[in-house]
């Protein structure tokens, strides 16, 4: 029978899942109560029903997961008092074993940050951690790692608690009404239609659809990238002692997780060649349903699973269950605006984790709406990072079976994905893996990270947290940039023009810095919201009075677009058009390199006919080429725009005129290294959405006086007023010369921790590990104090002593950047 829809709300979520029933739950949290929840079937009868409800941390490696954990594990732990409607949430304590050395040694790399952000994980013997869990054979363990506030709940309970809730704050919440269209005007969602010819007018639109959120998407120009894919776990028949209140116990050395589950013990597979399902598109109708399992694909992954718990042979299996969940292609969530329709928001793709990460996702998008911004760094999970390459059937078809044993195995810190590789290449990839190359991947791009003596020893032999084979040809590479010179493809990196009568207004009320300047000037600069937080840095180059280019790392391709258009009046006249894909982006670095493209150019390359910062038209052989005389390295150097059409011309051209100059191809491995002794910011790396340029260094590039303002502008003069902040990035140098830093290590001041290192690399030239992290005090964060202060760095429950400096530790006076 049809229901009788208002005809208005003030958001409309599509989905009655974990992800839709909290998200309507903190929308009424913050005052936003006219909220509908369209459910197709029943509450939960999509993946919410089937999900084994672990409440875990895992190993947490940014701010923003720990936060979004945190906040749904004392939700779930609380939420039964404000409703009276059971959550089944248990703290029976979260067990996490290593059978190797690694593992050990990057557990104890994450467990301190972890425990900066509230969660109590610590290491045990592996004989403690036997005693926590009997039934297991523990026996090749060699570390542990327990959280007792952590354990399990029951999914289903979770969305019902959750939908009272909502409901208590105003919430109307539908089933069986499924949505066919979002209507849209002008390029703004409007509300939804659903099956039956009803609609409901909204000033926002929610898809918060789990599995069936991309073809949702695609029916209306959203990209979202998601796949589902075969999820197994089996229960066996009631084990005589087992302990109710057993911890969960995960293994990345069998891909499975393993919990108590009516008197019987549950298996959870999360194995390497996982089945992609239902490519196509998930069925409607679809609604708890299982999947027929296959037993001959997943036998030997089960075999492995019961060799941790040997003694569950011994009792029947009460059920193989295979049911389907959502995945992406990093294993990160879809949260945000949607690029594609203005007041269309998404919060799907939860990698199996929706029980898990649901509140603080619904959290996070909540107060987006309301707000207008996110209260977390969502640079990982904004939906806009993706290109539509990663939602192409064949895409999905590769990457998904990698997906799941990618989640639970072992990580090392510069493992790529090894599926559905080579979306996007550089005209120069056969050159670069002549040359011996190993790539990685990044946004979908071939990049490569180090090159080899020759192309057959372009591989890692072995992963590890420490020193790896191509060390000391990277180091090679470090020294050439700094001694002589190398050549780096960058055409990655991403390229829009930005022209019309209005080109300059809209960029410089996106843009800290001043950019109305001069033709043929480079301009570093931040882009801030409202509250004068980073939504971008980069380069806009004037080419003319109409004309400006702006050069962006390929990690916020999507983001600056989006912020591009999104903020174009609606009288002003300006067109953005991508133009990364037509060019290729060489970067010619090092003492040397004037010389080298002297050689090869007629251009007057001299300080006073090219000065830094300024960009020029220049010949190189029959190339036509924008030359910009800028750099990220930190060193004396050119970025070439070089037709796609010409660049492999212009590339065999320097590798000519270099030989005899000790040139070197250099990859992005030396790049962080390079960058990060120079201190220089990467945004979305080192700097994402809650930090601000002043606290970051960066105040050079802040005009607060110039004409018009802009975006964020008072926000920063209020930081900037403070004189000195409490809050400061720092560059560190380890005082020793072998331990090595990635990210995450905890920063000390005379013996109190202050803060943790956002990205780290080894500095050849300065002789140790560097890298840079925000410091916080509750008084200012003086000169003085960063000069005289005692400061340490943590790395695997080890305190390193270190140097900080506010000043690179590199060419602090640019001399050589200048020469």
């Amino acid at each position: 029978m049809s229901q009788t829809l208002p005809q208005h709300a003030q958001t409309v979520i599509i989905g009655g899942g974990s992800i839709g029933t909290n998200t309507a739950y903190h929308l009424t949290k913050l005052g936003h109560s006219d909220v509908v929840v369209l459910e197709q079937g029943q509450l939960t009868s999509g993946t919410t029903w089937h999900a084994a409800g672990l409440i875990v941390a895992g190993l947490l490696k940014s701010e923003a997961e720990c936060a979004i954990y945190t906040h749904g594990r004392d939700l779930y732990a609380n939420l039964e008092k404000e409703t009276g409607v059971p959550t089944g949430f248990r703290d029976v304590g979260y067990l996490q074993i290593a059978n190797n050395d690694e593992r050990v040694h990057e557990m104890r790399r994450i467990a301190p940050f972890m425990q900066r952000f509230g969660i109590n994980c610590y290491e045990i013997s592996p004989q403690e951690a036997q005693d926590l869990f009997p039934i297991g054979d523990l026996s090749d363990v060699k570390g542990a790692f327990y959280i007792p506030e952590d354990g399990r709940a029951n999914p289903v309970d979770v969305t019902m608690s959750l939908a009272k809730g909502a409901r208590m704050g105003g919430a109307r919440i539908f089933e069986g009404v499924r949505v066919t269209e979002i209507m849209a005007q002008n390029g703004t969602a409007s509300g939804v239609r659903t099956q039956d010819g009803q609609t409901i007018m909204a000033e926002n639109v929610v898809i918060c659809g789990g599995m069936w959120s991309r073809q949702l998407g695609q029916a209306h120009g959203i990209n979202l990238p998601l796949q589902a894919a075969e999820h197994y776990y089996l229960i066996t028949e009631s084990i005589p002692g087992l302990p109710r209140d057993l911890p969960v116990l995960e293994d990345p050395s069998t891909y499975t997780y393993y919990r108590e589950e009516v008197g019987g013990m549950m298996l959870g597979l999360f194995e390497p060649g996982a089945a992609a399902w239902k490519l196509d598109g998930i069925p409607d109708d679809f609604q708890f349903g299982e999947i027929e399992p296959d037993w001959d694909r997943v036998g030997p992954d089960l075999e492995k699973a019961y060799s941790r718990v040997p003694d569950t042979m011994n009792y029947g299996v009460k059920k193989l269950f295979c049911g389907p969940e959502s995945f992406t292609p990093d294993l990160a969530p879809l949260v945000g605006p949607t690029p594609e329709l203005r007041n269309c928001w998404v919060a799907c793709g939860m990698n199996s984790l929706g029980i898990l990460n649901g509140a603080g996702t619904g959290m996070v998008l909540a107060h987006w709406i309301v707000d207008g911004l996110p209260p977390i760094d969502v640079t990982g999970i904004n939906v806009n990072r993706f290109s539509r390459s990663e939602a192409t059937p064949a895409f999905r078809r590769d990457r998904t079976p990698e997906l799941l044993g990618k989640l639970f195995g072992q990580h090392f810190h510069n493992e790529n994905y090894k599926t559905a590789r080579n979306v996007k290449q550089s005209v120069l990839y056969d050159r670069l893996k002549a040359a011996g190359a190993h790539f990685g991947e990044g946004n979908g791009w071939e990049a490569p990270e180090w090159f080899a003596p020759t192309p057959a020893h372009a591989k890692v032999e072995t992963y590890s947290w420490f020193r790896q084979n191509w060390f000391d040809w990277h180091a090679e590479e470090h020294r050439a940039a700094r001694e002589d010179v190398i050549v780096m493809d960058m055409t990655s990196m991403s390229c829009f023009l930005v022209q019309g009568r209005d080109a300059c207004a809209l960029l410089s009320r996106l843009s800290c810095n001043e950019i109305d300047v001069e033709p043929g000037r480079v301009v570093y600069t931040a882009w801030t919201n409202e509250e004068g937080g980073f939504e971008a840095d980069l380069t806009v180059t004037r080419l003319g009075q109409d004309k400006f280019m702006v050069v962006v790392g390929e990690n916020s391709h999507g983001h600056t677009e989006m912020r591009l258009r999104r903020h174009i009046g609606a009288d002003e006249f300006v067109t953005v058009t991508d133009v990364t894909a037509g060019r290729a982006q060489i970067n010619v670095h090092g003492p040397k390199s004037r010389d080298l493209l002297g050689r090869i150019s007629g251009a007057d390359l001299s300080n006073e006919a090219f000065p830094f910062m300024t960009a020029q038209q220049i010949d190189v052989g029959y190339a036509d080429v924008l030359a910009m005389r800028v750099t990220f390295i930190g060193e004396l150097g050119w970025e070439l725009h070089v037709p796609a059409t010409q660049a492999v011309q212009v590339y065999d051209l320097i590798k000519e005129a270099g030989a005899d100059l000790g040139l070197r191809d250099a990859g992005m491995q030396t790049l962080n290294s390079l960058r990060l002794e120079k201190a220089y910011r990467d945004f979305g790396i080192d700097v994402d959405n809650t930090d601000n340029p002043i606290e970051a260094g960066l105040g050079f590039a802040v005009k607060l006086d110039k004409p018009g303002g802009f975006i964020g502008r008072d926000a920063l003069a209020a930081i900037k007023a403070q004189c000195t902040p409490k809050t400061r990035m720092l560059q560190f140098l380890l005082k020793d010369a072998e331990p090595l830093m990635y990210g995450n290590e905890l920063i000390y001041l005379d013996g109190q921790q202050v803060g943790y290192i956002q990205v780290g690399g080894y500095g050849h030239s300065l002789g140790g590990a560097v890298g840079i992290g925000f410091a916080e005090l509750e008084e200012p964060l003086t000169a003085d104090i960063v000069t005289t202060g005692q400061w340490e760095i943590e790395i695997a429950g080890d305190r390193v002593a270190a140097i900080a400096s506010l000043k690179p530790l590199y060419d602090p006076k640019m001399e050589k950047v200048r020469a």
